[in-house]
């Protein structure tokens, strides 16, 4: 394995990186200490040779310094992120979840919304650990909560993730028997891995990303689509709140690819973390283990016959890497069993899957968790040098489960024991594949019946002019 390059430049942000994003390792800026007499703050202005913030009051106008971060410090989350998403960030908060459910009590507000909460199975596993609380009965007690404050429907994510992976299995078999010029095919489902690709390797990088929608967005899908037209309304009287472990999904969500203009409407509007239900528990002194348990919403909820959650196979970012080479491996190869040995190649965030018949390698497999290995694969795709015909990718390092808006440990020990912690609870679940049940496969087969396209996606090059960022190896 080559090294990377000394100094990686991201040449693609043109505005002001803000400490304030929740970036997974904050960059801290000292910004210029300047007091204003109305208190309005200072805004900051980009001109041709630097960042400089400006008083309101007398116009003073201070240089801010660039940032610069190791690698060691980058996950490539896109937590460095330009002021117009700081915008769309600032928009998706607790507070507009509040402001919409007083509205639906006020007489004057004409369109009322239909809320509805749909959680991710990582920030439900976060949650759970931090109220000792096994994930069904965990999704139960949410359920109150949200209910309680007005919420009519919450949900888990499971079952959307079901339908991405059916997406993403037909996606890849496609490419494999007619276009292998866009192998390796790179999973989607990471919008902090997303944005980088966009920003930084534009169209290079893009045809080998699949076009499968992430859970989070197939569930939008789901729920203005096609749930909306089972409640007898438009999309945009349904408020669709996600539960995410990740900032970057605030960003995904916001994406001009899930507006509709016709009913001037967002599929996910309003994306909140873990860390932030932690924190309006804690507003309203709600101890979330002593909350009676509510029925499940079994419609969309990926559930066995008991009613109790079920996962899936492979890793805790989705399993794309397994469910993929199975089915590929059945209707390529009609192999029905496939053995996952796991080979670590630069460090544990790095591994590959081989897949041989008669001792002739068939598939070649592997994830990429974190900056570096990401980095390293896009190397070796640039240098035409990758062998792979799949690639799980994740910004954060381990995964999901180690999301940046995960709720998180005091100390580095306390970190790393949280984190095996959640792991042990999240692959404790029972596990199902999308096609044996029979609920996935008929709502899978309607979507697509509906609209192929609440499924799929399109990803683009974003141009950059001004260099805001240094990253030094």
């Amino acid at each position: 394995m080559s090294k990377l390059s000394g100094v990686l430049q991201l040449t693609d942000l043109n505005d002001f990186i803000t400490p304030s994003q929740e970036c997974i390792k904050p960059v801290k800026i000292e910004k210029a200490n300047i007091s204003t007499s109305r208190g309005k703050g200072a805004a900051i202005k980009i001109k041709p040779d630097g960042y400089f913030q400006i008083d309101d009051d007398s116009g003073e106008e201070i240089r801010l310094k660039k940032a610069e971060i190791t690698l060691n410090d980058c996950l490539a989350c896109s937590g460095c992120i330009t002021s117009a998403e700081s915008v769309l960030i600032q928009q998706q908060s607790k507070d507009e979840l509040y402001k919409v459910l007083l509205d639906n009590h006020d007489d004057s507000v004409a369109l009322k919304k239909t809320v509805i909460v749909s959680i991710s199975p990582q920030s439900l596993a976060s949650i759970a650990l931090k109220f000792s609380l096994g994930l069904t009965e965990c999704l139960q007690k949410l359920s109150t909560f949200f209910k309680s404050i007005g919420c009519a429907h919450v949900f888990d994510t499971n079952i959307a993730r079901s339908c991405s992976l059916l997406t993403m299995q037909e996606e890849f078999i496609e490419r494999f028997q007619s276009k292998p010029g866009s192998l390796p095919m790179l999973s989607s489902s990471c919008p902090g891995w997303v944005c980088y690709a966009e920003k930084t390797h534009g169209n290079f990088i893009l045809p080998y990303i699949s076009k499968t929608k992430s859970p989070q967005q197939t569930m939008g899908s789901i729920i203005k689509t096609y749930f909306s037209k089972e409640l007898e309304k438009t999309p945009d009287e349904i408020y669709h709140v996600t539960l995410m472990p990740c900032y970057d999904k605030k960003l995904e969500a916001s994406r001009e690819d899930f507006y509709s203009e016709v009913y001037s409407t967002r599929d996910v509007d309003l994306v909140i973390t873990s860390v932030e239900i932690e924190n309006m528990l804690l507003e309203r002194d709600i101890d979330l283990k002593s909350l009676a348990d509510t029925e499940l919403d079994t419609k969309f909820c990926h559930v066995d016959s008991n009613n109790k959650l079920l996962s899936h196979e492979g890793s805790s970012s989705g399993g794309y890497l397994e469910h993929v080479m199975r089915a590929a491996a059945q209707t390529l190869f009609q192999l029905d069993h496939v053995e996952f040995n796991y080979k670590v190649l630069r460090n544990k965030d790095f591994q590959e899957v081989v897949l041989t018949i008669n001792e002739e390698t068939k598939l070649r497999f592997a994830f990429a968790y974190g900056f570096r290995n990401i980095q390293n694969v896009v190397q070796k795709i640039k240098r035409k040098k990758c062998n792979y015909d799949f690639i799980e990718i994740m910004a954060c390092p381990t995964g999901c489960l180690n999301g940046g808006g995960q709720i998180r440990g005091e100390t580095k020990e306390e970190a790393k024991q949280l984190l095996e912690n959640i792991n042990n609870l999240y692959n404790g679940q029972n596990s199902l594949r999308p096609e044996c049940n029979p609920k996935v496969v008929d709502l899978y087969k309607e979507l697509k019946e509906l609209d192929a396209n609440l499924l799929s996606t399109e990803y683009h090059e974003i141009q950059r002019t001004v260099s805001a960022l240094t990253i030094k190896w």
